[in-house]
Order: structure tokens, then sequence, then C-alpha cells
């Protein structure tokens, strides 16, 4: 149809039809008016880009996506899902990584809280802040809010405060619009920490944590699946063998890895740059070879 023209037929207007994929490409154009202050442009990231950890992939699709893929058969079994996921493990294991693929695969709603943003000097304002996010969450359910180093906004009560107590009330209004008067409904709190020591033991009990996950360091396996993930946009040479190098990286952890990769394209970038500047160099290009990502493990292991 050409929108050019001063007029357009009725015959052909008459033709239109609004189908399924219509709304479904609006869908990715609009953001509800809920979310505007709040929305967060979740990176592409899917569990093909998260290196091993299936087992606890598989619980993660089990407890966020299947409420949504399958609602009827939790209401057949009499349950209701997972109000809370926690993740907790030691830093660098993918606990973050884990929850951008969550968001991206189940196309919910994304509310991502950094640690103690939330927190304020001002008397309310703390508790005021929690109480907007749950109730913006709740007008734009299905919504996921992820709460990155969740230590930090509610610690244990026994560890003492020096705050005018701010820390006790942000938690005792988190436990309140958690697991309160007002069920929590179409609503998945994702918190991720690596002090679970630190948390108020009222947090993690079930009905409000329900699913605490553990992320160890990855295995050999799984240390070679980060290798994969980590090299396969990347120019490497034929010669790098990723069994070798899982089997050299033990206790690494993925972002240990990451930066091992990263280390050796930058010098895989060096060595093209100082190619391209002798006089036979007609072109750079770029290889990664075993040697780029042997030094890089020598520097890492210093």
């Amino acid at each position: 149809m050409d929108f050019a023209l001063a007029h357009i037929p009725y015959d052909q207007l008459a033709k239109l039809e609004v189908k399924m994929d219509d709304f479904l490409s609006a869908l990715q154009m609009i953001e509800p008016s809920a979310m505007r202050e709040v929305f967060v442009e979740v990176p592409n990231v899917g569990w093909e880009d998260v290196g091993g950890l299936a087992e606890i992939k598989a619980r993660l699709v089990e407890a966020v996506e299947w409420p949504l893929q399958y609602p009827d058969l939790f209401t057949q079994a009499g349950i209701r899902p997972p109000k809370g996921i926690l993740l907790s493990g030691p830093p660098g294991c993918g606990k973050t990584l884990l929850a951008k693929a969550i968001a991206s695969e189940t196309n919910v709603n994304f509310i991502s809280i950094k640690g103690p943003e939330l927190l304020s000097k001002y008397v309310g304002e703390s508790e005021k802040a929690v109480r907007d996010i749950f109730r913006k969450a709740r007008q734009a359910a299905p919504c996921i809010i992820f709460f990155d180093e969740i230590d930090a906004l509610v610690p244990s009560r026994s560890a003492g405060t020096s705050d005018s107590h701010t820390s006790e009330r942000v938690l005792s209004q988190f436990l309140t619009e958690l697991d309160g008067a007002e069920e929590l409904r179409g609503v998945l709190v994702l918190g991720a920490t690596n002090r679970l020591d630190m948390l108020d033991p009222a947090i993690i009990r079930p009905g409000r944590f329900d699913e605490i996950v553990e992320i160890p360091l990855p295995d050999e396996a799984g240390r070679a699946e980060v290798f994969r993930v980590q090299l396969r946009n990347k120019p490497v040479d034929g010669e790098v063998i990723v069994q070798e190098l899982a089997a050299r990286t033990d206790g690494y952890s993925g972002a240990d890895i990451t930066a091992l990769c990263h280390q050796a394209a930058l010098r895989a970038i060096r060595r093209a740059v100082h190619a391209g500047e002798e006089p036979a160099g007609n072109s750079i290009k770029v290889s990664i070879e075993a040697t780029d990502l042997e030094a890089a493990l020598q520097t890492m292991s210093r």
C-alpha cells in the first residue's frame, strides 16, 4: 500500500486484516507505562550463552519458564509457582549471566535492582522505594524483579547497625511485600549473592525464596563449555584444543576464563597490528593462536 497517495481505494482498505503476528510485532515495540521509569533493556543472552551449568539451567527452566508455559498443570497439581529464587555462589560463577538469560528467554517484564541503590539516608524513603518497586511489578505482571547483591539490601538483623536501623526497616518492608497479606501474583523475585551467610534467616525460609540454587565453580566439562562459548565468535586457530585448556584451568571461574580469552584476543590484535606496520604487510588479519592462550594462562597463573 502506498501511503503517499492522496486517496486509497476502499476495496484495498477492505482487504486489510489485523493478524496475531501484527500484535506480536507491536508487543516488541511497546512497554507498559508502569515500567517506563524502571525499564531495562535486557541483553540478548540465551541459555546457549551460559557455558556449562546444565543442571542449574534445567532447574531454572522448571522454576521460571514452566509456570508461564504450563499454568494449568500447576493448577491441576494444586501448587503455586516459586515466589522467589536465590542464586548463590562464589564471585564470577555466572549468577548475573543466568539472570540475564532468564529475562531474555522468558520475554516478560524485567526490573533490575543493583545492590543497595534503594537505601536512602532519609527516614522512610528506603521502605517507600521497596514498596514502589513491588507495586510497579504487580502492575506490569508477569514480571521478574532481579536484586543483584541482595545481601547489601537485606542483611541479617543480628549483624548490628549504626544507620538508624534503616536496613532493619527495609528488611521488614521486603518481607511484607514478599509474603504479606497481599498475595504476590505474577511476580518472581530473583536474587543473587555471594554471601549467603549474611542474609537474614527470615528471607531464605520456604514461602519466600522457595529455591536456593547453589552455583559451584565449573568442573572440567563445564570449563570446556565456557571456553567454547567464549571462543565461538573469535578467529581461533585450528590448533587450539579446548579440552587441554579446560584441564589446565582447575579452580577457574567462568569470569576467569572470559578474562583469559579476552587477554589472548588482545595479544593476537597486538601481533596483527605490529605485522601490519611492516612494509610487507598489505592487510591485517587477526588469528588467536595457541601461544596467545598459553601466554594469557601464564599471566593469570602468577
